[in-house]
């Protein structure tokens, strides 16, 4: 499996200027290679190098360099269509797909340019990279990790790394092939429900409240909006200091219950059922102001990471439908809407039972995951002889 591994590149000055005149000129030349891809409807690789190569090699490129930059624009095209075929910018009468169709894609300045090992070598030992620029090849020049990262940069490093400048630091981001652990046969498997109120509730007691997530993100609403209010320049420079600290503390709180819900289960040999959420944004309407709490929950990261946590693990996991699964019994498998008396109480209209609605949730997802599981898995009857 592909992870990536993000180092910090502690450059000299003219070195760091060496790098930021490379990603402008990169993604200046990027953008002119997608107008002449929009232009002339370029739709492969080798046909639109054969419109662009030479001129991208007489702007000062190297031959690798030049290579990347019609590759990345490619791509970009790419997942442009993708995500067109699968409906992630609308219908095709609306506003946001005819704009996104209407005219070529640009790149930010600072944008992403990958690099191979050709233009790019590591010295792990001395903590140091030799990278190519604009300026000439640049050695020498020293990046910062975890000792982890360091470990899993020296053992699964493969294929190219992405140079990114973010508030005027430099970073590389490595793709590391990353070996998976064979899956085991699981003796049951652990329910678990996403929510708001409790960002995940298990089928086996855990419970991660987002009670401190929900009065983090109001106090940054609250500031962002208080610091937008006064419209001077150390307002801005703080505004963008700011920008992803709050990304960040919700990607760190989902690693942290990823891990725990991964760990619990490789621990007792059990599979992981999680609920299949593609399109809630779409399909669920909410007033206004639940809006926001919606639209900010991150659950769809906080899958992938138990995914790629639990694939590196080898525990087995499955998606189910989780429809009606707030108002199932877990105990009986009487379905009612009234079964759901409030958002943390449930009561069973059938059988009387008395639970917590979220853990009833995840009860009846770990019943469904192990139908999905058996209903899936290799026969064990011997062959007949």
């Amino acid at each position: 499996m592909k992870i990536v591994t993000q180092v910090k590149l502690m450059p000299e000055a003219d070195h760091a200027a060496a790098l930021r005149s490379t990603l402008r000129t990169a993604n200046d030349l990027a953008c002119w290679v997608s107008e002449v891809a929009f232009v002339n409807d370029v739709p492969r690789e080798y046909e639109l190098r054969k419109h662009t190569y030479a001129h991208l090699k007489a702007s000062g490129l190297g031959a690798q360099a030049a290579q990347h930059v019609i590759k990345k624009v490619r791509d970009a095209y790419t997942t442009l269509r993708a995500n067109i075929h699968a409906g992630n910018l609308g219908k095709s009468t609306s506003k946001r797909r005819i704009k996104a169709q209407s005219k070529p894609i640009m790149f930010r300045p600072d944008a992403a340019q990958p690099y191979d090992d050709r233009c790019l070598s590591w010295q792990y030992d001395q903590q140091t990279v030799s990278i190519w620029t604009m300026r000439g090849r640049i050695k020498k020049v020293r990046f910062v990790c975890s000792a982890d990262a360091l470990k899993v940069l020296q053992r699964y490093r493969k294929g190219e790394s992405d140079l990114i400048e973010r508030d005027g630091a430099f970073y590389l981001i490595a793709t590391c092939e990353i070996p998976e652990a064979a899956p085991y046969e699981p003796d049951h498997f652990i329910g678990v429900d996403l929510g708001i109120v409790n960002i995940a509730t298990t089928s086996t007691g855990y419970q991660a409240t987002g009670r401190q997530l929900t009065r983090y993100r109001k106090r940054q609403l609250a500031l962002r909006a208080k610091l937008q209010k006064k419209r001077t320049k150390s307002t801005k420079r703080r505004l963008k200091e700011r920008s992803r600290r709050e990304q960040r503390h919700v990607k760190n709180t989902n690693h942290i219950i990823a891990k725990t819900i991964v760990t619990e289960a490789a621990r007792t040999s059990a599979g992981i059922c999680l609920e299949e959420l593609k399109g809630i944004r779409q399909r669920v309407r909410l007033r206004k102001p639940q809006r926001v709490a919606l639209h900010s929950w991150a659950f769809a990261q906080l899958g992938e990471f138990i995914v790629y946590k639990a694939r590196r693990a080898g525990v087995p996991v499955v998606y189910v439908d989780p429809a009606y699964s707030s108002k199932e019994c877990a105990d009986c498998g009487h379905v009612d809407r009234l079964n759901r008396i409030s958002q943390a109480t449930f009561v069973c209209r059938s059988c009387g039972v008395v639970a917590h609605a979220d853990r009833n949730a995840s009860r009846v997802l770990a019943r469904r995951g192990e139908n999905v599981w058996t209903a899936g898995r290799e026969s064990r009857v011997p062959a007949t002889p």
